[in-house]
């Protein structure tokens, strides 16, 4: 198969035509480092080879464009980088970033713990439900939040003065103030309990 063009595209990617058709796109570096221009001739297994490099690169540079930007899970890092390349290479890209040290499940688990805890007022439940979304292993939740600091009663009051400060008045605002708490995960004693026994 012989390359007769190598055309630059956005977000450092070339096309690449192969015996005058347009075949895909692939990281110009990629190309680039195995001499890939105009005039070479390559093999199926070349251009599979290829592919891979290819794949592999652009996962790496969007894991690290992805952890300087916010913290993540490494099951997050994986899904966001499967976007734009092969499974393979985001779970490859996602196990160097842990290997280096830019991944920690369990550091991350623990701050994304208390942010829920400090700015939703989220439950304990409701908190190990959010964390096993991110992929959080179980044992992991587990110890995290038995480490939480939470007492259901202020809690609860916090997101009731902040929301729903109507509560006692209005029966309407009183359903959707339960129906509220119980998406954070808290228990219908607990709320009741809160509020109170006025429900």
């Amino acid at each position: 198969m012989l390359v007769t063009a190598v055309e630059p595209r956005r977000k450092s990617l070339s096309a690449l035509y192969i015996d005058g058709e347009y075949a895909l796109k692939l990281d110009t570096v990629t190309l680039m480092k195995n001499g890939i221009r105009p005039g070479v001739d390559i093999t199926d297994e070349q251009l599979h080879t290829l592919i891979e490099e290819s794949d592999a690169r652009r996962a790496k540079e969007k894991a690290l464009y992805l952890i300087t930007y916010r913290d993540h899970s490494k099951k997050e890092l994986t899904d966001k980088i499967r976007r734009t390349c092969s499974q393979q290479a985001a779970e490859d890209a996602a196990q160097q970033m842990e290997d280096l040290g830019l991944v920690d499940d369990e550091e991350y688990a623990r701050k994304y713990a208390a942010e829920l805890l400090r700015k939703k007022h989220m439950s304990p439940r409701g908190i190990a439900y959010k964390l096993r979304e991110k992929g959080i292993a179980p044992n992991t939740i587990d110890i995290i939040t038995e480490e939480l600091e939470c007492d259901p009663y202020s809690e609860i009051q916090a997101v009731l003065e902040r929301k729903y400060s109507g509560y006692k008045d209005d029966e309407k605002i009183k359903r959707r103030a339960v129906a509220a708490l119980q998406r954070l995960g808290w228990s219908w004693s607990d709320i009741k309990s809160a509020m109170n026994d006025e429900y």
